[in-house]
């Protein structure tokens, strides 16, 4: 016998995989050219010149054991120094080495501090839709009850009221996603401010601190001169999870980190219980070279540029077209309004023609789609034709 549970989730792929897998296999029925996949968040921009060239001095420089043996379980003791040093210059905080927590990308940060912060079954953590689906199994894994706050689908903000309605004893903590997948939306300062004052007022209600969660893979990849504000100095009780599969252009890498700053309630044992998370879950000693990479690329990012080409291609191509579409501050996703009510019948529509495009059900935000758009742009010049043929499909059936 095996878990039931974990044969489900094993069984069953992500929407966004299903489409991927499927995308690969009708490529070799049509000509890879034919098929337009907008279905999963993989960068297509190649990594900074500086990744390759630390990969190379570190391999040529360092004692082969070292370079690929473990270092602490929290992580290399310099590179957590680096990561407060640039903080600190870019953010203006004061962090140390003791504030980070080396871990494998931002799904290995976010499962070791929902596990970290969850005492029993009636915890509660809330999310917001449209939020990335897989925070759903993070935090039931955890062992704690998911609680969804519904989009707000004229600015993606966040409906403070609904908000605060569903904080309760139970509630742990919050994550929020800024630059957002899926809608590409960044969460703006006034957001922030209602935010931090909304939970302020809450812990004192209860007599205990609510955690937010930021889960921040996307903080570089902005647009026309947006800055994402460093959320911990709004709120104090922020925990930052942190990757570089977007900004480095390394999702196959799995390096990321937890950032638990002093400000926090109760710093140290959360920080205590995120080491022990991450043992208990097997997440010690995130992979060595890489953490050593990311030391010598502190600050540095793939080129924007083509995301940015990409989302104003997208953007008004689709819009000329008559489509309703989010206009995105950042991430490289494109959120669109189905043309029906039913977002997965329009995705599956949509296969007709080849064009691969994720309902947003398991976003949390039915009559979406999301189209992401790290592709190569001559993809999305020839997917435009598909993108009419959809159009008209529905003009014809009304």
């Amino acid at each position: 016998m095996v878990s039931k549970e974990m044969h489900e989730l094993g069984a069953k792929r992500s929407v966004i995989r299903e489409l991927f897998e499927y995308g690969k296999q009708q490529a070799a029925v049509v000509g890879k050219e034919n098929v337009y996949d907008f279905s999963i968040g993989n960068p297509t921009i190649p990594a900074p010149k500086c990744v390759e060239e630390s990969i190379i001095e570190l391999i040529k420089t360092v004692d082969p054991v070292e370079i690929h043996g473990y270092t602490s379980a929290q992580g290399d003791f310099e590179v957590r120094k680096g990561l407060a040093d640039y903080m600190n210059g870019t953010f203006n905080c004061n962090l140390g080495a003791e504030n980070f927590y080396m871990t494998c990308g931002a799904a290995a940060s976010l499962t070791i501090t929902l596990k970290a912060l969850t005492v029993d079954s009636t915890d509660e953590f809330i999310i917001i839709a449209p939020y990335f689906p897989e925070y759903q199994v993070f935090i039931k894994n955890a062992g704690a009850k998911v609680v969804v706050i519904p989009a707000d689908t004229k600015s993606f903000q966040i409906q403070m009221n609904l908000l605060e309605e569903s904080i309760n004893s139970h509630t742990k903590g919050i994550i929020i996603n800024s630059p957002n997948n899926p809608s590409g939306v960044v969460y703006s300062e006034n957001t922030l401010k209602s935010l931090a004052d909304l939970l302020k007022k809450k812990s004192k209600e209860y007599n205990k601190p609510l955690y937010l969660i930021s889960d921040e893979p996307y903080r570089e990849i902005v647009y026309d001169g947006i800055k994402v504000p460093y959320v911990p100095s709004y709120y104090e009780n922020t925990i930052v999870c942190y990757s570089y599969s977007k900004s480095l252009s390394l999702p196959g890498e799995r390096i990321g980190y937890i950032l638990v700053p002093d400000c926090v309630e109760n710093d140290q044992d959360i920080y205590t219980a995120i080491c022990g998370a991450g043992r208990s879950l097997g997440y010690v000693c995130a992979p060595s070279l890489f953490q050593k990479v990311i030391l010598k690329c502190m600050g540095k990012t793939s080129d924007m540029a083509l995301y940015d080409d990409n989302r104003k291609l997208l953007y008004d191509g689709l819009s000329k077209m008559g489509y309703q579409c989010v206009r995105p501050d950042g991430a490289f996703y494109l959120f669109v309004k189905s043309l029906e009510g039913d977002s997965v019948k329009f995705s599956e529509n949509a296969k007709k023609y080849n064009l691969l495009i994720v309902p947003a059900d398991d976003f949390g935000c039915p009559g979406y789609v999301r189209v992401s758009y790290c592709v190569d742009p001559e993809m999305i010049k020839r997917s435009f034709d598909a993108f009419q043929k959809l159009k008209d499909l529905y003009k014809t059936e009304k």
